[in-house]
């Protein structure tokens, strides 16, 4: 029978009756800290997980050492490194989607001076890979790792409509199931959501006009592996005040400029 890393500290299954004892406190420590984003610090684990402090300690060293965790210089909490997710995130070959999107999303942001995002699909809903932060003193921002439906936002929108027939049915028949409204604007109803998607294939971008949040505006564009396979998307999200419709199509093709280049770096 199989269980959770969190069950082994309930008690529910030994340590010393796994492979490899060790290696399960690491993974139950990895866990911990993804559960606690604001971070926790070293006594705080051994509190809340019931392992040694001896072995803690040696534990998040080890995390830092190998950078799948950081300290905080204000509190000494570990956090979790973003290392993780660009190991889970799609590849090309030798390269990650992350690391292809580096600079075409720092470009992206310093020609709109919106917040970017890189997008990738992930159980069923958007997972935010990379972010990087506009410039305006007011701003719209999410949280790397943050997870959103597909359908009320630009960049899930975009990853549907690159999806084959297949993939969508099974995403209606399993986690799009439960669509609700999130707003006024939120396109929850199935045969509206596909006439959403075809306007988003033939257009070559989608947009998101304050479906999940009011007063913001997302424009998104697909990014692709070499094989025309959707690995995610780019997107710009901004106040609808600043963003309005007639910037759409404007900021679609600066989206597709940095997806392009996104998808020239993995084929390298």
């Amino acid at each position: 029978m199989k269980a959770s890393i969190s069950d082994l500290d309930s008690g529910a299954i030994a340590w010393d009756a796994l492979p490899s004892p060790t290696g399960a406190k690491t993974l139950h420590l990895l866990e911990l800290l993804a559960e606690h984003p604001e971070g926790l610090t070293s006594a705080e684990v051994v509190r809340i997980s019931g392992l040694t402090q001896n072995l803690v300690f040696r534990l998040l060293k080890t995390l830092s050492a190998t950078g799948f965790a950081v300290q905080r210089e204000d509190n000494r909490a570990y956090v979790l490194s973003r290392k993780i997710l660009e190991l889970s995130g799609p590849r090309s070959g030798d390269v990650s989607l992350a690391a292809a999107a580096n600079e075409p999303l720092r470009w992206l942001r310093d020609e709109t001076g919106e917040t970017v995002q890189l997008i990738i699909e992930a159980e069923g809903k958007s997972l935010v890979l990379e972010q990087f932060r506009g410039t305006h003193a007011l701003q719209v921002n999410g949280e790397v790792g943050m997870r959103v439906p597909l359908y009320s936002c630009a960049p899930g929108k975009a990853i549907l409509a690159g999806w084959s027939d297949r993939q969508r049915s099974s995403w209606y028949q399993g986690p799009g199931k439960k669509r609700r409204k999130f707003t006024d604007s939120t396109i929850h109803r199935r045969a509206d959501l596909d006439r959403e998607l075809q306007i988003c294939r033939e257009q070559g971008y989608a947009v998101d006009r304050a479906e999940g949040i009011e007063g913001i505006h997302c424009v998104a564009v697909l990014v692709s592996d070499p094989y025309g396979q959707p690995l995610g998307a780019v997107t710009v999200m901004a106040p609808s005040i600043r963003m309005g419709e007639e910037e759409f199509e404007g900021i679609a093709g600066l989206c597709r400029r940095a997806a392009n280049q996104i998808e020239e770096k993995l084929k390298q």
